[in-house]
């Protein structure tokens, strides 16, 4: 199957929105009614998708493009080949939604083969582009809900550490998330990160951070926050 073939599929997909609400329901409800090529085999469909990905010019395109991979991550088995041609995704990104959306990807993969996506993440932590920083710390626990395992406190305090000072809206907003996650997986060792870092934590990322936490703890942390400053 030549890049012909694959530019045909991806001007069915374009042609296909065009003709439909601009919302993610409308856009659910075209992905499940299919297109020309979606009784092809997995791997064949993926070779498109990625395609369809790389070269979509529309936010619209490529949330098609991630819906294949949605509904696909639910099997470990297929984790590897997804996350090779997902995981250079990353570098497509120009805004926090679609970021995020690949967040919800990238953290399955990285219950099943951890050392990997790890490895990439910490790449990511430390790269010119916001986009990749902030996935380097939403991807290690998404919504902590969601996750079976998680990543030992150490490894993930290891990336976000250096976070904590970014300039970047969206990446202290990437921050904030993860601690409130963070509380969730283990309280009391964020707590300690919270109390120990208050003062280097931005105003964003605290409000993030401390909205899951008791009316008590709150307070406290809050206060602290007062007499630090």
């Amino acid at each position: 199957m030549n890049s012909n073939n694959h530019e045909s599929f991806l001007n069915e997909v374009v042609t296909v929105l065009k003709s439909i609400e601009n919302t993610v329901p409308a856009n659910r409800a075209a992905f499940k009614r299919g297109f020309s090529f979606s009784n092809l085999a997995f791997e064949q469909q993926l070779t498109i998708w990625d395609y369809i990905w790389n070269n979509g010019k529309h936010i619209n395109t490529k949330l098609q493009a991630y819906m294949f991979i949605e509904k696909h991550i639910v099997n470990p088995k297929l984790h590897l080949v997804i996350w090779e041609k997902v995981m250079p995704w990353q570098q497509k990104v120009t805004e926090w939604s679609m970021c995020d959306a690949l967040a919800k990807i990238y953290t399955k993969i990285l219950e099943t083969h951890t050392e990997i996506v790890y490895e990439k993440l910490k790449e990511w932590n430390d790269s010119q582009n916001l986009f990749n920083r902030r996935q380097s710390v939403v991807s290690l626990l998404y919504f902590s809900r969601t996750k079976k395992n998680y990543l030992p406190f150490s490894q993930i305090i290891i990336l976000l550490s250096p976070l904590l000072a970014d300039k970047e809206y969206y990446v202290q907003k990437g921050v904030g998330w993860c601690l409130k996650e963070l509380v969730n997986v283990y309280k009391e060792e964020t707590m300690d990160f919270l109390k120990e870092n208050i003062n280097l934590i931005s105003p964003i990322a605290f409000t993030i951070a401390i909205e899951k936490v008791n009316l008590e703890e709150k307070e406290f942390l809050k206060q602290i926050r007062k007499i630090k400053k």
